[in-house]
Parts: structure tokens; C-alpha cells; sequence
């Protein structure tokens, strides 16, 4: 008899212009691209045994249904770098309260060292915390500290 163990389930959103990393302002945002973000991602998830999805797009109203979804498709934490709605979006920051799953928000940049409009971010405070200026470790650091907050709660 064998025991199927349930993976946890992480969802990695990411918002607009992400789709255009590795050639826009690489001095401020890094050279690696989406992808390349992906596939670092996906090889710590496989070390630590956590199923990872992928989701990227331009557009607020997708964002907002996927995290919206997200608790229903039995995802257990979402990883998210709203990118410009960051400083803007209610209706992610209210999605993201409403999901009840922690989150971490990325940002490849320290947002606290840009333009002052950048330093605002209406969607960290219902975030379990926030990962800035780390460029692609953010990610790896909010997979790891999902993990870890997992791993405490079934404990």
C-alpha cells in the first residue's frame, strides 16, 4: 500500500511588463528574463518538493480571477510581483486579502530606493511580507518562506 502525499501548491503570479524582463532596464530590473525567473523557480520547488503555477499577464481583471480562484484550485500560497499594481490596484490588494492563503509580494528592485510614487505599496499590508531589491533570489526566498510557513502550520 503505498501513501500518495498531497505537494503543497504554490501559485507565482506575475503582472505587467514582466513579460518584457531581461531587456527592459536591465540596469534597474536585472538581465534575466521571465523565464529564466521560471525555470530557477521550478528547480528549488523540485529540491523542496512544491508544485508551482505560472501565471503572468498585463491585465489587472485576469489577475484579480486567478488570485480570486486560487484558494478553490487548492493552491496552499501565492508568490506575487504585482509590478505597477502595486502602488494602484484595490481590486488585487482586496482579491488577495479575500484568498485568506499567504502571499508574498516580489519586486526584483528595492522599491524603497526608487521614484516616491514606487515606495507605496497598497497590496503588502495584506501580504504575509514583501521581498524587495533581491533581483531573482526574491522569488527563491518567498518560495522558501511559504515553505517554511507551511511546514510550521501542519506542525
Amino acid at each position: 500500500m503505498s501513501i500518495k502525499l498531497n505537494l503543497m501548491k504554490i501559485l507565482v503570479i506575475n503582472g505587467p511588463n514582466l513579460q518584457l524582463l531581461g531587456s527592459r532596464k536591465p540596469e534597474i530590473y536585472g538581465k534575466n528574463t521571465l523565464q529564466d525567473i521560471e525555470r530557477d523557480l521550478k528547480a528549488q520547488a523540485k529540491k523542496l518538493g512544491v508544485k508551482l503555477v505560472f501565471f503572468q499577464s498585463c491585465i489587472e481583471g485576469e489577475l484579480v480571477e486567478k488570485i480570486g480562484n486560487s484558494a478553490r484550485n487548492g493552491f496552499d500560497g501565492i508568490i506575487i510581483n504585482p509590478a505597477a499594481y502595486t502602488h494602484t490596484s484595490v481590486a488585487i490588494r482586496d482579491a488577495i486579502e479575500a484568498s485568506n492563503l499567504p502571499t508574498v509580494e516580489v519586486h526584483l528592485s528595492n522599491i524603497h530606493k526608487r521614484e516616491s510614487f514606487r515606495k507605496n505599496s497598497i497590496t503588502a499590508e495584506v501580504c504575509s511580507g514583501q521581498i524587495s531589491g533581491f533581483g531573482i533570489i526574491g522569488y527563491r526566498l518567498a518560495l522558501q518562506a511559504l515553505y517554511d510557513m507551511n511546514k510550521m502550520k501542519n506542525n
